[in-house]
């Protein structure tokens, strides 16, 4: 065999070995979930985002180059129909055959039902009902994280057993991160938990439960639909009648609606940021999103005016 032919059977051979252990196309839906998918995929590949920049899952269009990330992807991760309803008919149509792993059912999840109306009375905590909605915020819970952490680890060592080692090791570090990410933050929010708050949307059911504080009600029930003068001042008599210390916006909505909510109180306002919106995306993101909440939310409640 020539010198010339005989480095093209071994380059050919190369390519081939290359694609055989190639890592999985992978997608995730949101930043929060991007970000554990890309910590367990660390040092392997990186994850593709759909909802990047400032825009939310609650008003999203999906884009041509996101047609085109979908239709190449191996695996999908995201939270379900209900919260990034956008992505239902994209996923049937665009990406058929990936494996779309929706993790609000993924074992070990805690799931909670939607809180409704704009203010929260004590009863309207409670679990989901198998057969009613789903609050999809459940990645506010940073216990959720975890199993969602494992559901991520098996699905991706399943498609790429030549790398499940560094799969489970990622695994196991970012699982160790979590524990103390919980811990801080507990501490974090112990002394302002009697202190209430209200948000722009029902964003943190989860957080609050997770982490022992409350929000007396949100501003709107569907953040891409502003509310009219009537929640408006339902908002503000509870304001009001709890002398709720701190008002909460969001970066990509409305901040006019908290100065109209916290006209004439007493209550500060602040920034939440539920999604990471203002965050760059990667591995790191979910850590800073959840010490962002926690941080905010003690500065402004915890402040004496």
């Amino acid at each position: 065999m020539s010198n010339f032919l005989r480095s093209a059977a071994c380059a050919a051979a190369l390519v081939v070995a290359s694609s055989a252990h190639a890592a999985p196309d992978v997608v995730a839906s949101i930043k929060p979930l991007h970000s554990l998918v890309a910590a367990v995929m660390q040092g392997i590949a990186e994850p593709g985002l759909i909802v990047t920049g400032s825009a939310s899952p609650h008003e999203y269009s999906l884009r041509p180059s996101d047609a085109a990330t979908l239709q190449k992807a191996d695996l999908v991760f995201w939270i379900g129909p209900d919260f990034e309803h956008f992505l239902v008919k994209p996923l049937e149509t665009l990406a058929p055959t990936a494996g779309a792993v929706a993790l609000e059912r993924a074992p070990g999840i805690h799931l909670l039902a939607p809180r409704k109306g704009g203010t929260f009375e004590p009863d309207a905590d409670g679990d989901h009902d198998d057969e009613g909605p789903v609050d999809g915020h459940l990645f506010l819970d940073p216990e959720n994280a975890k199993a969602m952490v494992d559901a991520i680890e098996t699905r991706l060592a399943a498609a790429d057993p030549e790398n499940a080692a560094r799969y489970h090791a990622n695994a196991a570090a970012l699982r160790i991160r979590l524990d103390q990410l919980i811990a801080g933050v507990a501490a974090e929010l112990a002394p302002v938990a009697d202190r209430s708050f209200i948000v722009f949307h029902d964003a943190y059911h989860y957080f609050e439960e997770r982490f022992g504080v409350r929000a007396a009600g949100s501003i709107t029930v569907e953040p891409d639909v502003t509310p009219g003068a009537q929640r408006l001042a339902a908002i503000r008599a509870k304001v009001q009648e709890l002398g709720a210390t701190c008002v909460f916006a969001e970066p990509q909505f409305h901040s006019r609606l908290i100065d109209t909510v916290v006209d004439g109180t007493a209550a500060r306002t602040g920034i939440l940021d539920p999604e990471g919106t203002a965050l760059e995306p990667g591995a790191d993101l979910y850590a800073t999103l959840i010490q962002g909440l926690a941080d905010n939310l003690r500065d402004c409640l915890a402040s004496e005016g």
